[in-house]
């Protein structure tokens, strides 16, 4: 029998004296045994009480005097917190389900029977805290041998663990993606059978996992398992829209879905930030519904970036995502193309001066989009290109420090423009302001305090 060494874990050997002392069987179970195993360090703890889960926790609390208790009467678990730590016990338990809901009927069982509940047999793996068993593994489903292996596969027969709870698909595709495993025939073919049974669960569920499978190291894995198990279509039928290659006249076009997911992983290797990678996930959302065809020029995509932003607001509804990400991506959507336009010839200070408006305190992350949005098979294009965009960069920062344009307004107020121009309260006002801003942005006049009222002056009589 396959033991581990938790003697280091000064928590767990505690847990275990209580367990102990109250003549009760527990085991930690799930991720935290399964990070043990594969070397990795985790403060989040599940432990299964062979009898009352909440009451054994409730002594754990006391004895280790915890910052936080709770208990969760509807699930039937309970949490300590102590330190850094986040403890969660549940006593062992069977389930069962019905088919419209994935929330089920539990009853009082063994370890064996609640380790067969598990979504899949690397987390279905406990290890004994009592004096008599400390360290040592209870693997009824063979998990040790698929972790070494790099395996995702359910306990119970695949159909039935995805039917009973159907974000376990989910859940197997980050898994795979978070931790570089395949998933076995058998599992895919039951993910694939089951993935219309996803509309049962709420869409911030759903959400949940779409978004660490987002921030995996290569998140193109993921996306590619979705497809591949035909979920897309269920969670974000705009992802799958982007599929496909049209040729017309000897033109095609690039597969809008495997670019969008290039963009992405490259964008995963420069940042960590959610809304970023989200908003290259998105950022040609619009491609398939821009899509024409233009003799003698080839494939277009008019104004996709415009129908794009527009398109966000609903998905961000459908997906349950927090409004400033929505308004975020939209940003970005919309200012995706302008750097990139900045590269072509005879382009004036003007220009540069209104994307460090728009952009404001997105400038850098939308940079970084458009470097991660320069896409090839050729990569001597690619180094072309990057050299060009470098140039852009360099030509943003040279105005931005020459004409401090980021945080940009009229150095002149709306009360003194009243004052100067003797106005009352009104929409004249604004177009005064916004004649003044112009003229900065055109390069007429400096982006200073002293100039713009020497203009207001010059213009007031007008």
């Amino acid at each position: 029998m396959r033991e581990l060494d938790l003697s280091k874990h000064k928590i767990l050997v505690s847990v275990g004296s209580v367990a102990d002392r109250e003549q009760v069987e527990v085991h930690a179970v799930g991720g935290f045994v399964r990070d043990q195993l594969l070397g990795k360090a985790s403060k989040d703890i599940d432990f299964v009480v062979v009898g009352d889960g909440p009451a054994f926790a409730r002594k754990v609390s006391a004895t280790l005097s915890a910052r936080n208790f709770a208990v969760y009467e509807k699930f039937g678990t309970a949490l300590v917190e102590v330190g850094d730590y986040k403890l969660e016990f549940v006593g062992a338990r069977k389930e069962s389900y019905r088919s419209h809901s994935r929330k089920p009927a539990v009853e009082p069982a063994d370890l064996q029977a609640d380790l067969s509940r598990r979504d899949f047999t690397i987390n279905a793996l406990a290890a004994g805290l009592n004096k008599s068993n400390f360290g040592e593994i209870t693997d009824p489903f063979d998990g040790l041998r698929d972790l070494q292996a790099g395996r995702i596969r359910t306990p119970l027969e695949p159909k039935q663990t995805f039917n009973d709870d159907p974000l376990r698909i989910m859940r197997a595709i980050r898994f795979s993606t978070q931790l570089g495993f395949e998933i076995d025939a058998a599992t895919r073919t039951g993910m694939r059978e089951m993935a219309e049974r996803l509309s049962i669960v709420s869409a911030e569920r759903i959400t949940d996992e779409f978004l660490k499978i987002l921030m995996a190291e290569i998140p193109s894995t993921g996306f590619l398992l979705m497809d591949e198990v035909k979920i897309l279509k269920v969670i974000f039928p705009e992802l799958l829209s982007l599929q496909g290659v049209e040729q017309v006249a000897g033109h095609h076009h690039k597969d809008v879905f495997y670019h969008t997911l290039k963009v992405v992983d490259n964008i995963s290797a420069m940042t960590r930030k959610t809304e970023l990678r989200y908003a290259a996930l998105v950022h040609d959302i619009a491609k398939p519904r821009t899509k024409q065809f233009v003799a003698g020029k080839g494939w277009t995509f008019h104004n996709h970036e415009e129908v794009g932003a527009r398109m966000l607001p609903a998905i961000g509804r459908r997906l349950r995502l927090a409004k400033e990400m929505t308004t975020y991506a939209q940003k970005l959507t919309r200012l995706h193309l302008r750097p990139i336009a900045l590269t072509e010839k005879d382009v004036t200070d003007s220009a540069y001066r209104r994307l460090l408006v728009q952009a404001g305190e997105v400038l850098d992350d939308l940079l970084i989009l458009c470097r991660a949005d320069i896409t090839s098979q050729n990569q001597r294009r690619i180094q072309k290109h990057l050299s060009n965009f470098d140039f852009v960069v360099k030509r943003l920062h040279e105005v931005e420090e020459k004409d401090r344009m980021r945080a940009f307004q009229s150095p002149v107020r709306g009360a003194e423009i009243m004052e100067v121009c003797n106005l009352s309260p009104g929409p004249e006002v604004g177009r005064i302001k916004s004649l003044i801003e112009e003229a900065i942005l055109e390069g007429e006049i400096p982006n200073d305090y002293d100039a713009a009222l020497d203009y207001l002056r010059k213009i007031r009589g007008k």
